[in-house]
């Protein structure tokens, strides 16, 4: 038969409590900021429930799109009078003194 060597564990010294490490404290903290996390973003959803949508939605829906379209039209309108207020400085022309 062989003989067995000493282990080379059993010359460690004696480490402590698994506690003592601040290691294994970092690896714990992770999970449990998890957890916690989603025990906050649940309270929040049971505290302040979604609004309820309206039955006329599709319609106001509509009315917000045939209002953008009005203001679209108009988008030439708005630019020349802008432009009129404030023109813009031509290329290589200083700006007039106030």
């Amino acid at each position: 038969m062989m003989t067995t060597e000493k282990s080379a564990a059993g010359s460690l010294p004696d480490s402590g409590p698994w506690w003592n490490y601040p290691l294994v404290w970092m690896v714990i903290a992770g999970p449990t900021l998890v957890v916690v996390a989603g025990f906050v973003t649940l309270w929040l959803a049971i505290r302040t429930p979604d609004p309820v949508v309206t039955g006329d939605y599709y319609r106001r829906g509509m009315e917000i799109n045939q209002t953008l379209a009005r203001d679209k039209a108009l988008a030439p309108a708005q630019q020349g009078r802008n432009h009129a207020a404030t023109p813009a400085p031509v290329a290589g022309q200083q700006p007039a003194a106030q």
